[in-house]
């Protein structure tokens, strides 16, 4: 161990100086181009400053060196938009020069940025994998088809709460939220359930996907220093291969049932009859990779994003009754903190959306859950439905408290840095019935 901490430092060391003397000859004109930054470390440059929580420090940094911030983080020079104004320059006005996205090397397992919707450059393969979702998921048909689906999703979770209420066990607001998610995403694509909805199952997945994000936003020494790329000295390339590889074989055996089948409804087409055509007819613009990459990008999108939505909504809920009490008959979840536009920002004050005009659909830069541009998140009106109904269900059929003495305003408020910020800690709330 001690031998392979020395060869990462010697590495370093060697970087550093060729850095050095090449940044004395070359870097001070282009340095004199970029935004206002933090003043670079030698060898590390501004990594130091991002701490565990890189969120809350960049937006702290933003404070004192504005709103187009560079920031040097070892080898790579990183720009930081921190305000509505140049968000909607990157994302709308200059959105095709801004598009493209560098590839965490986290991504390089199972050669996943390959075929991803998410990181394949703008192209046709992309429009082909874009069209999939936005026909089959997010167009105003696919969703009306969906509705008595979406609802019976919600009833199950609605009687898997009304169990727990009977014996006044709590209910882990996070995995329950994930179960109806996956659930429901399982259903338009493969037309079944992949986890009992009546049960604490589903674990298995919900972790595996959650490693799966935890993993590709966890801050990787190699992104920052290419040089250690062979190494990958935090194990997260090694790590991401093991969940891709295990949740590709979960996808598999499912396509793999299907084609067994040797004939289906016409009106039960689901996402996956449609992908295994297109795949069948017009194999150049549809791999079973492509496919099966594209399933992987949609339940990693789909499940874990919504279920801790729900999860830090029902948390800052109970941690303030008297919104939890008007939210008895609408709810809106805030997301936004700049100071500039929002008043007490990190305040939970839902009310502030009665008098705004600000939307969360990729128009109004102030508040942009779902991206902006081309990139924007296709999955956003599934999720602009799906997340009140789960939420305003479990508010207007249950009052909720918490599974211990604690005053709800000392609720455990610690979060877990990824590709999306979860709650550290689950949540665990004891339900009882309205009725």
């Amino acid at each position: 161990m001690e031998f392979y901490y020395e060869l990462i430092v010697g590495l370093l060391l060697s970087y550093a100086i060729t850095r050095l003397v090449t940044s004395s000859i070359f870097g001070l004109a282009k340095a004199s181009n970029l935004p206002p930054g933090p003043t670079p470390l030698p060898i590390i440059g501004s990594l130091h400053l991002l701490g565990d929580q890189p969120h809350q420090s960049l937006a702290k940094l933003a404070k004192i060196h504005g709103p187009i911030m560079s920031l040097k983080l070892g080898q790579t020079t990183a720009l930081v938009i921190s305000s509505a104004a140049a968000a909607k320059e990157v994302l709308q006005k200059q959105d095709l020069a801004f598009c493209s996205r560098s590839i965490p090397d986290a991504l390089h397992a199972q050669r996943h940025f390959e075929h991803s919707v998410s990181f394949i450059p703008v192209g046709t393969q992309w429009r082909t994998l874009r069209k999939i979702i936005n026909s089959n998921i997010s167009s105003g048909k696919s969703l009306e088809a969906s509705e008595r689906l979406r609802g019976e999703k919600v009833k199950e979770l609605m009687t898997y709460c009304h169990k727990a209420s009977l014996s006044n066990e709590p209910v882990d607001i996070g995995r329950a939220a994930f179960r109806t998610s996956l659930n429901l995403l399982s259903n338009t694509i493969f037309s079944k359930d992949l986890t009992d909805p009546f049960e604490d199952s589903g674990k298995e997945f919900k972790e595996l996907v959650g490693n799966i994000m935890i993993e590709a936003g966890k801050p990787n020494l190699v992104d920052y220093f290419p040089v250690l790329r062979m190494l990958d000295p935090q194990g997260i390339r090694r790590r991401m291969n093991r969940h891709f590889k295990k949740i590709i074989g979960m996808f598999e055996e499912l396509i793999d049932e299907r084609c067994g089948i040797e004939s289906r409804l016409k009106e039960e087409e689901d996402v996956l009859d449609v992908c295994l055509k297109m795949s069948h007819d017009k194999p150049d613009e549809l791999s079973p990779l492509h496919m099966k990459m594209l399933f992987l990008d949609m339940f990693a999108a789909g499940t874990d994003t919504t279920s801790s939505t729900v999860e830090w909504a029902m948390t800052e809920l109970l941690r303030n009754p008297h919104i939890m009490a008007k939210a008895k008959e609408e709810l809106e979840n805030v997301i936004g903190r700049d100071p500039n536009i929002w008043k007490d920002s990190e305040k939970f004050k839902p009310e502030r959306f009665l008098t705004s005009s600000i939307d969360v659909r990729g128009q109004d830069f102030e508040l942009i859950p779902f991206g902006g541009g081309r990139r924007i998140c296709p999955g956003m009106p599934l999720a602009l439905r799906i997340i009140p109904m789960v939420l305003g269900s479990l508010l207007n059929n249950f009052n909720w408290s918490l599974d211990t003495r604690d005053h709800p305003t000392n609720l455990d408020m610690k979060e877990r840095f990824g590709i999306t910020i979860q709650k550290a800690d689950p949540l665990y709330v004891v339900p009882k019935p309205l009725n």
